[in-house]
């Protein structure tokens, strides 16, 4: 339905029937189960990685797609419309948004060069550690610190709400350098499950969303080198979590957008093919109206 749009390019189109046509072919036969077990498919993961779609985002020296936030929005959307697999598609994000562009965006050549590839292949799979049981976007909440050491930190605290947190390798890891309160005294470090004093000390359930995995992670006397530190040292939610939490934003709406051309689609085809009284319930008056409403909100959230 994103014809519709008179704003959108022909090549545009065409990169978003392509993730469509792969949502569907791929994506779609086994969501349901997926979502009924609760289970993460890591095949289809590196699927992704393997055609492109883990990097839109990242320049194609890193491996990625060179593409801007248009195209992470467009392919949100499509992958929703064909698959209906909110779930999966929150993860992707979460990795793709806020998990690799921090590193893109204030990285060094070394920390870029280090993760982006790995990345953008499906071999790590990445997140971001704001969200405390305390306190979310509210900085001035935060309780995880990092104390500086000889040549690195020491971290302690935790995160909650996690998305990729129970299968993640790379997360990006808010923590207050000093005693004071505010987003002034916030780092942003890169820190890797595989460091000892790092746990996923809950999984948790969800009600929905449940081909994407969540959990709190716990640091006890974590220390963090001093090259894993992203970005200048207190400015980590300033200068990163700002930043890519606008991304996250535009690319979640387009992600809901994408589920809601699914649903109009599949309530379209359901009233032409259902018969009553020897007709298509397409042709009740009632019916169309209500059809014609959902369809112009849809088009007015599209434009």
């Amino acid at each position: 339905m994103l014809f519709l749009n008179p704003y959108i390019k022909d090549e545009d189109l065409d990169f978003y029937n392509t993730v469509k046509e792969f949502a569907k072919e791929k994506i779609l036969p086994s969501v349901e189960q997926r979502d009924e077990d609760c289970t993460w498919d890591n095949e289809l993961w590196k699927e992704m990685g393997s055609i492109g779609l883990l990097g839109i985002p990242i320049p194609e020296e890193y491996g990625g797609q060179g593409g801007n936030c248009f195209q992470c929005c467009l392919a949100q959307e499509a992958f929703n419309a064909g698959s209906l697999d909110s779930g999966f598609g929150l993860s992707w994000g979460a990795h793709m948004i806020i998990g690799s562009l921090p590193i893109l965006f204030q990285g060094t050549e070394i920390q870029k060069n280090k993760y982006l590839p790995k990345l953008v292949n499906g071999e790590w799979i990445a997140g971001l550690g704001l969200t405390e049981p305390d306190s979310g976007s509210d900085a001035a909440g935060m309780r995880t610190y990092a104390e500086k050491t000889k040549d690195g930190f020491v971290l302690n605290g935790s995160k909650t709400f996690i998305t990729n947190g129970p299968i993640g390798q790379v997360f990006i890891i808010m923590a207050r350098t000093t005693k004071s309160r505010g987003p002034m005294g916030i780092s942003a470090f890169i820190v890797e499950s595989k460091n000892k004093g790092f746990s996923v000390s809950k999984v948790l359930k969800k009600l929905g969303h449940n081909t994407s995995t969540t959990a709190e992670l716990t640091f006890e006397d974590m220390y963090v080198p001093d090259e894993n530190l992203l970005g200048p040292l207190h400015s980590g939610f300033l200068r990163i979590g700002k930043a890519t939490l606008e991304w996250e934003r535009t690319v979640l709406l387009a992600a809901l957008m994408g589920g809601m051309e699914n649903i109009l689609e599949n309530c379209i085809r359901y009233s032409w093919q259902r018969q009553q009284f020897g007709k298509s319930i397409l042709n009740f008056l009632q019916l169309r109206k209500r059809l014609r409403e959902f369809g112009f909100i849809y088009v007015q959230q599209e434009g």
